[in-house]
């Protein structure tokens, strides 16, 4: 059960213009590693953006950009199970990362959003975004601060686990191993547990 989740906020509707970065990883079921940084997008920021997040040109200029930044990402993503809440995030690593000349980081991406829709019915088709997902387990976060959103998209992710396991979703083979494991060792499965054929 050892996975990121990792997430972004943009100076721009370009996916690529990254301005802040966050990570945390979980290992057993336990939030064991954060990481967060500023980025420097090198770009303009547009105020539509500024007005989710309240990042601001000022708060980035002596920030890494993000090829400073990489080597850091691919150390902690190379190998590993990495999660994003929707393609987003995935998409504005990759993006950057050939922006910058660099390789996409040689990880297995899982899309958290994608695993909520499965995992809770009520959730197939709408409510799956981040605040609402706050709301419904009584998660407290501050939207649109990437460490803060990486965060709860991993505890929702860590939520789903057994539910996945006991629906026989196939969506999380690569953790299914593990989790398998985890729910021997531990006698039993997690909160919000789903039984085969009571969902």
């Amino acid at each position: 059960m050892d996975f990121l989740v990792v997430d972004v906020e943009t100076a721009n509707p370009d996916s690529r213009s990254i301005c802040q970065i966050g990570i945390v990883g979980f290992r057993d079921g336990v939030l064991v590693e954060t990481w967060q940084s500023l980025v420097n997008p090198g770009t303009r920021f547009d105020p539509g953006n500024i007005a989710i997040h309240g990042i601001r040109p000022e708060d980035v200029r002596d920030a890494p950009n993000f090829a400073d930044i990489f080597h850091e990402l691919r150390a902690r993503f190379d190998g590993r199970i990495v999660g994003s809440h929707t393609a987003f995030d995935r998409r504005a690593i990759c993006g950057a990362a050939e922006l910058h000349g660099l390789p996409a980081p040689a990880c297995r991406w899982l899309d958290t959003a994608q695993v909520v829709r499965r995992a809770w019915p009520q959730f197939a088709k709408r409510g799956y975004g981040l605040a609402n997902l706050s709301r419904h387990f009584g998660l407290p976060f501050r939207h649109h601060d990437a460490l803060e959103d990486a965060r709860l998209a991993g505890e929702v992710l860590r939520r789903s686990l057994p539910r996945q396991l006991a629906l026989e979703i196939p969506l999380l083979h690569p953790l299914r191993p593990r989790l398998e494991r985890a729910e021997r060792d531990r006698g039993g499965p997690d909160d919000d547990r789903v039984r085969p054929g009571r969902h």
